[in-house]
């Protein structure tokens, strides 16, 4: 950021500026991206049962909230420009210095997202693409700038300022979406996916049927609700030890990440189509065939059939 604005001081550029100006909001978003990061891992308490993740959610939304305000600001000071021209010199100095920053945060920015989709850290994944962003409009910024210096045609410094305020304000746009998604608790597909062949893969013959999967996620962490169909004779000993073993296989695969609460479901007179238990004594029906779990069966508020 202070590389930038003393380019901007050198060259008078009000493109350099606009890029100045949003590395400000980098600084402001990561401080903040930082404590949510540091509050999404404290454990769960009385008040917050589910932990304290949310707040990544918030994170995500304040960066994004910030790069539009930058964006805005980029874009007034870009159409100022054209009215009160001012005269731009250093240029080859300020083109080399931006460049740098460029590298930098490109660098960062690669090692922020890899990091946070290791982690499924919203908070992480946002700050790195935020440093991307920034990195694609200096690239931007820096053919741009030759052209300048090539062509001596001082307007293109003010268009190059209104693209990048464009594609400034589109990346912020993105980023407040994705946090409203989070904490209007929108289905998570990316997780079902995962989960699903997992499910499929272990599966008992007594797990007649997974529907009524839900996702919330709360930071790096998922709380999937879901309803299983066992058998309707079972006791609640034999329900308990099923339903645990189904809860250590999500938990041998995904660790800490997922947190699983089932509830059963006895099986009705429908469900013996698909149960693969051929030593039932109680079938109404013959076995007609096996039924996968699919990403669209396994989220239907409905017992599977045939």
């Amino acid at each position: 950021m202070i590389v930038k604005f003393i380019a901007h001081l050198l060259t008078q550029s009000n493109a350099i500026l606009s890029d100045a100006l949003e590395s400000i909001i980098n600084v402001a978003a990561g401080g903040f991206a930082l404590f949510s990061l540091w509050l999404s891992q404290k454990p769960k308490d009385l008040n917050h049962p589910y932990g304290h993740g949310k707040i990544e959610f918030v994170s995500t939304g304040f960066e994004g909230g910030m790069i539009v305000l930058a964006a805005f600001y980029i874009l007034f000071e870009a159409i100022h420009s054209f009215f009160l021209p001012v005269s731009i010199k250093k240029l080859d100095t300020g083109i080399y210095l931006i460049a740098i920053t460029g590298l930098v945060n490109f660098i960062m920015g690669t090692l922020l997202v890899q990091t946070g989709n290791k982690n499924r850290s919203h908070a992480m994944i946002a700050d790195g693409k935020h440093l991307l962003t920034d990195t694609y409009s200096t690239i931007g910024l820096v053919v741009g700038l030759l052209l300048v210096s090539y062509t001596h045609l001082l307007w293109l410094d003010g268009v190059i300022a209104i693209i990048m305020g464009l594609f400034i304000l589109y990346t912020g746009l993105k980023l407040i979406r994705k946090a409203l998604a989070g904490l209007m608790d929108e289905a998570d597909d990316e997780i079902i996916n995962e989960l699903v062949p997992v499910l499929n893969q272990n599966r008992k013959a007594e797990w007649i049927d997974i529907h009524n999967l839900r996702v919330v996620k709360y930071g790096s962490s998922f709380h999937i609700d879901a309803h299983v169909t066992l058998p309707w004779y079972w006791n609640l000993e034999e329900v308990h030890d099923a339903l645990k073993g189904m809860d250590d296989i999500v938990s041998q695969n995904f660790h800490d990440e997922i947190e699983l609460f089932i509830h059963p479901d006895p099986c009705l007179p429908i469900s013996c189509k698909i149960c693969e238990i051929h030593t039932c004594q109680k079938r109404k029906h013959d076995f007609v065939q096996k039924l996968d779990w699919t990403f669209e069966n396994i989220q239907k508020n409905e017992k599977h059939t045939v």
